[in-house]
This record gives structure tokens, C-alpha cells and sequence, in this order.
């Protein structure tokens, strides 16, 4: 349960992460070059929110079936 509750709060935390990334690339005077980069940033933090939910599903999915 330990273990869930910091996934958890890793889930929040991306999300949180991506949002942000996601409001720096809305302003204007942003470069191309920091674009790229705070996308790939959105992209990776994203990649990892979305495996921690998998993983909770396959935990819960477990967890019913026993």
C-alpha cells in the first residue's frame, strides 16, 4: 500500500510536470530550440505518468481477481 501511495504521488508530480511544460510552451517568446527541448521534456514526463497508471491497473486488475 506504501508502494502505491508513492506511485501515486509520482503520478501527480508528472502531471503536475507536463502542465507546467505545457505553459512554457504557450508563451511567445519561447525559442525553437527550448520548443524541442521542453517537449521532449512534456513528453518523457508524460511516457512515465502514463506507464505508473498501467502498472496500477495491472496492480488493481491483481488485486480483484483474488
Amino acid at each position: 500500500m506504501e508502494e502505491n501511495k508513492l506511485n501515486e504521488e509520482s503520478f501527480e508530480t508528472k502531471v503536475l510536470k507536463a502542465k507546467e511544460i505545457l505553459e512554457k510552451l504557450s508563451k511567445n517568446d519561447i525559442t525553437l530550440s527550448d520548443s524541442l527541448k521542453l517537449y521532449s521534456e512534456g513528453l518523457k514526463e508524460l511516457e512515465f505518468a502514463q506507464k505508473l497508471l498501467e502498472d496500477a491497473k495491472i496492480v488493481f486488475t491483481t488485486q480483484n481477481k483474488a
